[in-house]
């Protein structure tokens, strides 16, 4: 069993930055690839960036890349989130999520656990 806990949200104007964090306890935790989702309001959730579980492979989706960087700390059992020049259309939730794979990570349902999400918003 892994529990995720989510923090670091906010409201920042645009072209600002926030730092997400996912902290993950379970004794396996270090084990999963972890990814970042995020869901508008009135919207399908959305892949956002994933590390595998060594942190030496990183994905993201088109519209964060340069953006958004996304990093793992086994030792501490944590992933991040850096989000910088961040836009109106980046508000959401955002949800950290795990799964012991590493394949298809940008797909929303083959997930084996997520966090409550914490709400990020910009402001034009």
């Amino acid at each position: 069993q892994v529990h995720l806990l989510e923090s670091g949200g906010g409201l920042v104007q645009a072209g600002g930055s926030l730092r997400l964090s996912c902290a993950a306890s379970g004794r396996t935790a270090s084990t999963y690839a972890m990814t970042w989702f995020r869901q508008a309001p009135g919207k399908e959730r959305e892949f956002v960036a994933a590390v595998t579980w060594s942190g030496g492979v990183t994905y993201y989706a088109q519209f964060v890349k340069g953006r958004f960087t996304i990093s793992r700390d086994n030792a501490e059992n944590a992933v991040y989130l850096q989000m910088d020049s961040l836009k109106p259309v980046d508000t959401a939730v955002y949800y950290c999520a795990a799964k012991i794979s590493s394949r298809h990570l940008d797909n929303k349902n083959e997930y084996d656990y997520w966090g409550q999400g914490t709400q990020v918003t910009v402001s034009s």
